[in-house]
């Protein structure tokens, strides 16, 4: 693929809201907003934000309420969720709280969906009481989702006001084979979380292209891939603020999550090879670099999956080298 091809490829963000250490989740979402604003003008399309709970280094736990704060600061750029863990909540919940967001915001509203809880097993049912142990039915509940947003449901017994009639994407999100063929199925675009799960997304697009039955929603099949991102001036540069969100998977696979740390000149002292290799086969698609370096590598990783559109994520410590970063990641797409 020729690098000027990514000019017709979109360009999104997903932020997790994460905290830093030595700062609050009020630090948070001001940065926030002051990325989304800057995301906006440079051409981003979409702003994301995921469902997390009981996870000290991430507020994007009442991710609706994020969504309206980010939409009310910005103009244009799409805002959505990437996702909304549907076990935890009832859709007609959902249908109206993003239904209120679309009535507030028109046209600027997605509705990304995924099937985990986006937690811990005991916080899951913290969130869930006694549905804890019902069986949960995703695809079922997307069917909810759909019949409630669409016009024809204004004689039902249950309606979602606001929200009934309103146009308001749904995405499905995956990690695995079983979302891409949910998202198939349903004629639904597909976001697969690539930034943390690559292991089975070559085979799930692959499904998902494959078994994609077109909808009223959806002619052809459209893959989002979710990538990790941190660009500077110079590889070199680049490698060093990597550290922190190499420190960040390393509290994952250990269990040691923390706030997110600044970062560090060298990550020998902090894991050993099994830890090295676990966190670099999860960050296996990341794009680390200066501009060139990361044009070069995005044009071939397009070219061999042929993904839609690009969601960046970016956990970088100094939010003045996010900036930056974000800066020079919407360059390449120009």
């Amino acid at each position: 693929m020729d690098a000027n091809s990514l000019k017709n490829i979109p360009f999104s963000v997903l932020d997790l809201a994460t905290v830093l250490d030595g700062h609050t989740a009020a630090d948070t979402f001001k940065d926030s907003l002051a990325l989304a604003k800057q995301s906006e003008d440079l051409g981003y399309r979409r702003y994301w934000f995921a469902e997390h709970h009981n996870m000290a280094g991430v507020a994007s736990s009442a991710t609706a309420v994020l969504i309206g704060f980010i939409a009310g600061g910005t103009k244009s750029i799409r805002v959505g969720s990437g996702g909304i863990m549907l076990p935890n909540h009832a859709p007609l919940i959902v249908a109206e709280q993003f239904g209120t967001l679309a009535s507030l915001y028109p046209n600027r509203i997605d509705l990304g969906l995924g099937r985990a809880p986006g937690t811990d097993q005991i916080t899951a049912m913290a969130i869930r009481g006694e549905n804890m142990h019902a069986v949960h039915n995703f695809p079922g509940d997307i069917d909810k989702l759909q019949r409630l947003f669409s016009a024809e449901n204004n004689k039902a017994n249950v309606r979602a006001i606001p929200g009934e009639g309103l146009d308001i994407p749904i995405w499905v999100l995956g990690s695995s084979t079983d979302s891409a063929r949910l998202a198939a199925e349903k004629g639904l675009p597909y976001a697969f979380a690539s930034h943390f799960a690559p292991a089975y997304f070559e085979q799930a697009i692959a499904i998902y292209r494959n078994n994609f039955k077109s909808s009223k929603f959806l002619q052809e099949p459209y893959v989002m891939a979710c990538v990790n991102v941190v660009a500077a001036d110079t590889d070199a540069e680049a490698d060093r603020l990597a550290t922190s969100v190499k420190r960040m998977f390393l509290g994952v696979i250990t269990g040691k999550r923390e706030l997110l740390k600044p970062a560090v000149d060298n990550m020998d002292s902090y894991w050993d090879q099994l830890e090295k290799e676990a966190v670099e086969q999860m960050l296996y698609y990341s794009f680390i670099g200066s501009p060139e370096t990361i044009k070069t590598e995005l044009s071939n990783f397009i070219a061999k999956h042929g993904v839609n559109e690009i969601m960046s994520t970016s956990h970088i410590y100094d939010h003045e080298a996010k900036l930056y970063s974000n800066k020079l990641f919407a360059s390449v797409f120009g």
